[in-house]
């Protein structure tokens, strides 16, 4: 097995959007997961989105391979904050299921952190849903720990 990170280029983009499509997906259902897909994600369809991350010198996407197949990816931004520093922003990590476990989300946060890094950011947020022990366990291992909850009052189904 070959594993390699790396940049994404814009030929990347439609496996991105199709990844992205199953990242939503996955978790559309899930506790939380209804306002998250619609408020959180990035806009669909993904590959406009995600092209125009790919070409923003401000934006950083990162994929996943296993021998030469793209199996996850990754993006972030820095965010200026009001006293005039940087707070890195992961606005997407996700993985095949099939491709878990053998380190490619680990190896894409590496370079996620190390861009923000070299931003000089003050530290970098990343959103996992309530109850998805194995995410939470994931950024837990780089480090990362809950700086706050957002509460939540469903008043409809819609």
């Amino acid at each position: 097995m070959n594993l390699t990170v790396r940049v994404a280029i814009e030929d990347d983009v439609e496996v991105l959007a199709q990844l992205a499509t199953e990242a939503v997906d996955e978790q559309r259902d899930a506790r939380g997961g209804p306002v998250w897909s619609v408020r959180e994600t990035r806009p669909a369809p993904y590959g406009p989105s995600l092209r125009d991350s790919i070409v923003d010198d401000e934006q950083l996407v990162v994929v996943g391979e296993i021998d030469g197949v793209i199996v996850g990816y990754g993006a972030c931004h820095a965010e200026q904050l009001r006293d005039g520093s940087t707070l890195g922003i992961i606005d997407d990590l996700f993985v095949l299921a099939g491709a878990r476990g053998v380190s490619v989300g680990e190896e894409m946060m590496h370079l996620l952190v190390q861009w923000c890094r070299a931003r000089r950011c003050r530290g970098i947020d990343a959103l996992a849903l309530p109850g998805n022990r194995s995410t939470k366990n994931f950024f837990e291992t780089f480090g990362f720990t809950a700086r706050a909850l957002v509460v939540h009052h469903v008043l409809s189904d819609d």
